[in-house]
């Protein structure tokens, strides 16, 4: 089985983060966050990995190579233009005659890939679509099914009325298994949806259809920089697992007298200062954290330097930025790339 990662769109909703840096590779836990796929992928035997790119594919291409590194085959698609999910997968797997999993790029998951394919082989099914269990679906999309796991009905941001108190609400996860005959149900280069063009065709044709419940895996969307700083939070408080991440790199220089919580991550080559504190946070490589700063319940990419006596806390902080000294940058503050803050301001 091979895996395809569609990686193609633009991250808007995750600016200012994305302007630079495409959605695939930002770092979460100072680590590009397409890896953490590339992770589960690899540890159920899934080696034979294509991402379907369209924004910034260079750039993308360049930070992960062609994956030897992380005990994979990694190969590119580009896009000739934006072709939506449903698009990009015919477009990627044309001549696929094997069964693919497919992930969006933006979800971070912990999911055991190995039990999401047994699920799909034993229950010999034509497509199976992960699920997972929200409180609120109608910024996602609900997905009906019967006692047995069966899809029957989707229902896209259905409207609070519409939603029981006593269902499952469960959304589409954004990962499938599909047989090569749902390759047929999608016309060539054409732009469509699994959501709006595929899934109801599956139903019309009477295929096996099958969800897979996440209730026992981590799931998130990333593609805020509210739910970005979300996982960064759910990732220092042990909520997502199965993951090895260096907690403090041995050539970060902490002074004796800073403050570093035992939750936070220090990145490489990272300077903390004396009477520094950082509570709570990710810091990325190179980024120096000056006297009397604090960092609480952030995260700062690398090679930024917060100032003296700065206030961080909440916010997400780009590449190479500088934050002036007695600056506050408040709960929900976002910098991009480069950006800097004079002394004393307030976010």
């Amino acid at each position: 089985m091979k895996a395809l990662i569609l990686a193609g769109g633009k991250g808007t909703r995750l600016r200012p983060l994305t302007v630079y840096t495409p959605k695939p590779i930002v770092p979460v836990v100072n680590r590009p966050f397409l890896l953490y796929q590339v992770e589960i992928l690899r540890r159920a035997g899934v080696k034979d990995i294509v991402l379907s790119l369209n924004y910034q594919p260079n750039k993308i291409q360049h930070e992960l190579g062609d994956g030897s590194e992380y005990g994979v085959k990694l190969q590119y698609v580009t896009e000739p233009q934006p072709m939506g999910t449903a698009g990009a997968y015919r477009y990627a797997s044309d001549d696929s005659d094997e069964a693919t999993i497919v992930l969006n790029g933006d979800i971070l998951t912990d999911l055991v890939v190995k039990t999401l394919i047994d699920d799909h082989m034993n229950s010999k099914a034509d497509a199976t679509i992960c699920l997972k269990a929200v409180e609120d679906p109608a910024a996602f999309g609900s997905v009906d099914t019967d006692k047995d796991r069966r899809v029957t009905g989707f229902r896209e941001k259905p409207k609070p009325e519409e939603i029981s108190r006593d269902a499952e609400n469960l959304i589409n996860a954004g990962i499938y298994i599909l047989d090569p005959k749902i390759l047929d149900l999608i016309p060539k280069d054409t732009n469509c949806s699994f959501e709006y063009d595929v899934f109801p065709r599956i139903l019309e044709k009477q295929y096996r259809f099958r969800g897979f419940d996440l209730k026992d895996s981590y799931w998130c969307d990333i593609g805020t920089p509210e739910k970005y700083l979300q996982a960064h939070g759910d990732f220092l408080a042990g909520r997502v697992r199965r993951f090895h991440i260096e907690q403090k790199s041995e050539s970060a220089d902490i002074a004796t007298s800073a403050i570093v919580d035992s939750a936070s991550v220090i990145g490489k080559d990272s300077i903390i200062k004396p009477s520094a504190s950082v509570i709570n946070s990710v810091i990325g490589k190179g980024v120096h954290v000056e006297e009397r700063a604090v960092v609480k319940d952030s995260v700062i990419w690398a090679h930024s330097r917060i100032s003296h006596s700065a206030e961080i806390t909440g916010a997400v902080i780009a590449k190479g930025c500088y934050v002036g000294k007695n600056a506050i940058m408040s709960k929900g503050t976002v910098l991009g790339d480069k950006s800097s803050l004079t002394d004393y301001t307030k976010v």
